[in-house]
């Protein structure tokens, strides 16, 4: 009986060492996954950038910071009425004459949108880059910053060449660096330095009362101009806009008005609507910046033009997103 015995022992030996063993493999591998939960409850969480600083890709006439989504498709339709100072009777402006744009633009990559329009001023197409370069992200980055250009060409007809001397001076570039900061769900500003060039100076012939000597008095080929724009959010789809141009270049002759407008914007997931009053009409950021007449206020130019204020128009914009 005894080799029984010992076989029983035996048995009963080797199970237990199974036994612990496999307690012993179970809570190592315990151990390591409740150590791995605690670093990673404990790991911190990468911060996200910051949302919906604008609704749309315009605030009034200017570009937000704002870039549309990978794979966004966007139709825009900008309208312009005429100038409110004649009054009662061209109905503020609303029967003179107007300015339209219809443009399109996608975002074919990340942080990039590319756009193309066609302005009936001057029949004037456009294209547009847009890219994202900072976002505003918490402990990161206090501020988003945005590049933004525009290339347009003038392409009214002129066979006896009296507006375009060159085909190069139909071109004129818009370059701008926008940046922004969310500071609450409700209240978002942006400052927009800007460089517009002109291949072409508009100017007159004048005498020089010194010498005698009748000489062309132009603009410069180079505006510098700035731009302030803030949006208050009053509900979760209306929005109050505010926005100044403010010209910095001086030239010798046609030196630009600045910019104020004013309005409301109503947002929807696709759509959002803009309803304003301002002072550009042109409806190109190279445009407006370096020709925009109108103006709030009255003032006298370095070369003694008297400039009359009070000259606003009423405007719109329209955008269609599909993402």
């Amino acid at each position: 009986m005894k080799p029984k015995i010992n076989f029983a022992k035996r048995l009963l030996t080797a199970s237990a060492c199974l036994v612990s063993c496999i307690l012993t493999f179970e809570t190592a591998v315990y151990a390591q996954d409740t150590t791995a939960t605690t670093k990673e409850a404990e790991a911190p969480v990468k911060a996200k950038p910051v949302k919906n600083t604008f609704q749309s890709i315009w605030l009034i006439d200017n570009q937000s910071v704002m870039v549309p989504f990978k794979g966004t498709f966007e139709m825009d339709i900008q309208h312009r009425f005429g100038t409110v100072d004649k009054g009662y009777s061209d109905l503020w402006g609303l029967y003179a004459s107007s300015n339209i744009r219809i443009g399109v633009g996608y975002a074919p990559i990340n942080n990039l949108y590319l756009g193309i329009g066609l302005n009936k001023y001057d029949e004037l197409w456009d294209v547009s880059a847009k890219y994202a370069l900072i976002k505003q992200t918490p402990g990161e980055s206090p501020v988003s910053i945005t590049y933004y250009g525009d290339l347009s060409y003038d392409t009214r007809k002129d066979p006896t060449k009296d507006l375009f001397a060159h085909q190069s001076d139909r071109f004129l570039s818009f370059n701008q660096i926008i940046i922004a900061r969310k500071f609450s769900d409700k209240f978002s500003l942006q400052v927009a330095p800007s460089i517009t060039h002109q291949n072409a100076v508009n100017g007159y012939y004048t005498k020089n009362d010194s010498t005698g000597q009748t000489i062309f008095e132009e603009m410069k080929h180079d505006h510098f101009a700035v731009s302030v724009s803030g949006r208050y959010k009053l509900g979760d789809a209306t929005a109050v806009l505010v926005n100044y141009d403010q010209p910095i270049t001086k030239h010798a002759t046609n030196n630009p008005s600045p910019n104020l407008s004013f309005g409301f914007e109503f947002a929807t997931s696709g759509h959002t609507f803009q309803i304003f009053m301002g002072n550009y009409s042109l409806l190109n950021p190279g445009k407006n910046n370096l020709f925009n007449t109108n103006s709030a206020f009255n003032y006298t130019q370095a070369d003694g033009t008297k400039v009359k204020g009070g000259k606003f128009v009423i405007g719109f914009n329209i955008t269609r997103l599909w993402n």
